[in-house]
Formats: structure tokens, sequence, C-alpha cells
């Protein structure tokens, strides 16, 4: 089992930055890729980011590139999500997930979720 917990999340003005952690515990995370998936109010659950189990490759949605950055660090079994220029569109609760598979993390559907972290995004 792999117990994921996340933290960073909070109230930040529009254009602001905010890091969020992915701690694990229970076994290393350098087994598994790791992502974020977010779900703001009303609406279905997006992909943002994923990241490979070496931190080689990475992915995101269209509408972060540039502005949010994936990495881990596997010798503190934690996985960050750098975000910046933040929009009010960026509103959500943000979920770390984890798989042995990364493509399970794309279509949503990880093994592993944490319990997720407010992110709200003031204009």
């Amino acid at each position: 089992q792999v117990q994921l917990v996340e933290s960073g999340g909070g109230l930040v003005q529009a254009g602001g930055s905010l890091r969020l952690s992915c701690a694990a515990s229970g076994r290393t995370l350098i087994w598994y890729a790791v992502g974020w998936i977010r779900r703001a109010p009303g609406k279905e659950r997006e992909f943002v980011a994923a990241i490979n189990t070496s931190g080689g490759s990475t992915s995101y949605t269209d509408s972060v590139k540039g502005r949010f950055t994936i990495s881990r660090d596997n010798a503190k079994n934690t996985v960050y999500l750098q975000m910046n220029s933040l929009k009010p569109e960026d509103t959500a609760v943000y979920y770390c997930a984890a798989d042995r598979n990364e493509n399970s993390i794309g279509t949503m559907e990880p093994d592993y979720w944490g319990q997720g972290t407010q992110v709200t995004v003031s204009s």
C-alpha cells in the first residue's frame, strides 16, 4: 500500500504561485509514476500533470503547459507541482495519484490517491 498526503494548497491571487507537495509513505515511490489530477467545482476530474519513475519524462494538460512544473525527489519520497501564473480557472481540489503504469494516471484510474488539497485563485 502507498499512502499519499498532499500539502501546499491555499488561497492566492491571480498571477501568484503555489507549490504542492505529495509525500508518500508505506512504500517507496521510486517504482511509481505520480501525477496530479484536479476537480473544479461543478466540473469533471481533469488530468493536470504526470512524471515517470525516474523523473525523466513529464506530461501536462495543455492549459497548464508553461505555467506548471512537476518534479520528484525520490530520496524524499515526494513529488512536487510548482504552479506559477495561477489563474482563477485553476481553482480546484488537487489530488496526487500514483500507479506503476503511467498511463493509468492519464486515464485518471490510478491505484492510489491522496485526500486532496484545495487551491483557490482569486481574481
